[in-house]
């Protein structure tokens, strides 16, 4: 028996959607950029749960290729957004998106 007819594909979608609506809230009321990272890690963590799910639904393993591809890429973006914040934080002593708008050329 599969587990997803043991669950429910409306729980996984459901699941998905409040897992989205945490990272969008996070990104878009939290003004510290690590926790902004974080809730784009938990937007696409959503998304990759919701392809997993509808793949094995449908029996097509493509979904799950997609996610191992959505992974690489986000932990791709984690190690340059760090590398920036690291390199922001050495130059001005804090982290908040505010201050970085003194940035600009």
């Amino acid at each position: 028996m599969n587990i997803l007819e043991t669950v429910g594909i409306n729980n996984y979608i459901m699941l998905s959607a409040l897992l989205f609506c945490i990272g969008a809230f996070g990104l878009l009321y939290r003004r510290n950029a690590i926790i902004m990272f974080m809730s784009i890690e938990i937007m696409l963590n959503a998304v990759n749960l919701l392809l997993v799910a509808f793949s094995s639904y449908h029996e097509d393993p493509s979904g799950q290729v997609f996610v191992f591809f959505t992974m690489a890429v986000a932990a791709a973006e984690v190690a340059v957004g760090l590398a920036i914040l690291v390199s922001v934080f050495r130059n001005i002593g804090n982290i908040d998106i505010d201050n970085l708008k003194n940035l600009k050329g």
